[in-house]
């Protein structure tokens, strides 16, 4: 598909547009360990003062591929890449996660309609409430 996709698709990669931007005016920053691209505007200011900040995503374009790290950086939560900064990750937080809502591996409670629909038994807790 190629160019086709490129001009149609959002979804799959960066548009035709947005390669065109990025070769005009971006600066490359990084790459994450999934292939992402991080890129900001060349010129160094954009909008209010602040230069334009975007991925390229490798693949499909799902925002929860964005490690923590770039997604601060990406939202100007902090100046420096997480390319130019030596960080480790404390033992109390979990390896990024891709969202897995509307896959087969995503979570479907006991009961729910896309689940075995069976509820799980009352332990006869329950007192209806009563309004008089």
């Amino acid at each position: 598909m190629g160019w086709f996709s490129d001009i149609f698709t959002w979804w799959n990669g960066a548009t035709l547009s947005t390669k065109l931007y990025t070769n005009a005016r971006g600066l490359f920053v990084g790459e994450d360990e999934q292939g992402n691209r991080y890129y900001q505007d060349a010129s160094g200011t954009g909008t209010a003062g602040k230069p334009r900040r975007w991925v390229i995503y490798k693949g499909y374009a799902e925002p929860s591929k964005v490690p923590p790290g770039w997604f601060g950086w990406l939202h100007y939560i902090v100046d420096t890449p997480p390319t130019e900064e030596t960080y480790h990750a404390r033992p109390w937080q979990k390896p990024h996660e891709p969202n897995l809502t509307g896959t087969p591996a995503a979570y479907r409670p006991q009961g729910s309609l896309v689940g075995e629909m069976r509820r799980p038994k009352g332990d006869g807790d329950y007192q209806p409430w009563n309004a008089e």
